[in-house]
């Protein structure tokens, strides 16, 4: 417990997501080591036993994140954490606590490439997967920190989240973040805003909701109350039903749940420089550090340049982006892909701005110099 006592400490952003999610309440984290995420089920290891927590290294990642399930099931504060291809092995079980109502947090650590690519290496291409990975329409909470202290914070965020909306919450970090080395402050539990999940059912049922809510109430499986899970549409007991009015009902809150609270400590975005910007960066993650370096010259050389970074990535902030788009002669979109998120911007501007784009796929990082290279093009 003597490290914990330490407020600053100096971490990997791994490491600082371990410490967010145990000042967050995590007590179990089940997972399978994979690059570039294994620091945090060996920080995970050590870290959960001195805290009165459980640590499971499981077979493959398909059981990692399923016994993560069930000790959230059972009222445990639960994470795994993995990379692409374990990202994909998840998928199946991300859908079922979704409309199971299961809360848990996913960290991606983001590599590059598709199956093995370059394991060690920069890469954002898991940002589509962490919106429509699992099938079928659902919704989605995907938050992307962009350095140690970050990291820390928005972990607390997303179980925080997790827990309030009965949710998978993706933590969708890279290789820059998760391999950062950092000065960090861990707050302390009690001087954090800590959300627990609501326990009290409604008449015994573990899917009711009150009037006007979207958020079901459940006790932790095994406490006294006996129902049923499925990844079935379900009934407010919990049994699987055909019953179409119900399914559409059951959909639609699903989808509610996570619009109608978007603006109530969903969405999260930073914006630097951006009063007065005729040229706006969108980033997130890992290029963050990048583009406020090119801000910062770009305006020392005269040029109106701001910065734009989703914290949470999905839900996307889209009218904040569109509202100031109204003001900027080019947007520029800078990420470690194809340009996964250039799609997204592209989709909500409709072409009443430039939109222009810099991604990298071969396993370095994007440069400052790289960015003011392309902010000095003609328009």
């Amino acid at each position: 417990m003597a490290e914990q006592q330490k407020r600053f400490q100096l971490l990997q952003g791994n490491e600082a997501c371990v410490e967010g999610a145990i000042a967050a309440g995590m007590r179990f984290y089940a997972g399978y080591p994979i690059t570039p995420s294994t620091e945090i089920a060996e920080r995970s290891a050590v870290r959960l036993p001195q805290v009165g927590g459980k640590f499971m290294q499981m077979e493959d990642e398909i059981s990692g994140i399923a016994a993560a399930l069930g000790a959230s099931v059972a009222g445990m504060k639960a994470m795994t954490a993995t990379s692409g291809p374990g990202f994909s092995l998840k998928q199946e079980n991300i859908g079922y606590a979704t409309i199971a109502e299961i809360p848990i947090v996913v960290v991606d650590v983001m590599r590059a490439g598709p199956s093995t690519g370059l394991p060690t290496s920069p890469s954002q291409g898991d940002v589509m997967q962490a919106k429509w990975g699992t099938h079928g329409d659902h919704p989605v909470i995907a938050i992307c920190p962009c350095s140690v202290q970050d990291t820390y914070n928005q972990t607390v965020r997303a179980f925080n989240l997790s827990e309030r909306f009965r949710t998978p919450v993706i933590l969708l970090m890279d290789e820059i973040v998760g391999h950062m080395r950092e000065g960090c402050e861990l707050i302390p539990t009690d001087e954090l805003e800590i959300h627990d999940r609501n326990q009290h059912m409604i008449n015994s049922m573990p899917y009711a909701f009150g009037e006007g809510q979207y958020v079901p109430h459940m006790t932790s499986f095994g406490d006294g109350n006996l129902y049923n899970i499925t990844g079935l549409f379900h009934d407010e007991a919990g049994f699987p039903t055909n019953d179409n009015k119900i399914a559409a009902q059951e959909g639609s809150r699903l989808m509610e749940k996570i619009k109608v609270y978007k603006y109530s400590g969903i969405l999260e975005y930073e914006e630097e420089e951006m009063d007065d910007a005729e040229i706006g960066i969108v980033c997130y993650g890992g290029t963050t550090r990048a583009v406020q370096g090119a801000v910062e010259q770009a305006r020392e050389m005269g040029y109106k340049v701001g910065m734009f970074r989703p914290v949470t990535l999905w839900p996307f902030p889209e009218y904040e982006l569109v509202e100031r788009a109204k003001q900027l002669k080019r947007i520029i979109v800078v990420e470690h892909n194809y340009g996964q998120v250039l799609l997204t911007v592209q989709g909500i501007i409709k072409g009443d701005t430039k939109v222009e784009f810099i991604g990298k796929v071969d396993g370095t990082t994007i440069t400052p110099r790289e960015i003011i290279k392309k902010i000095e093009e003609e328009e």
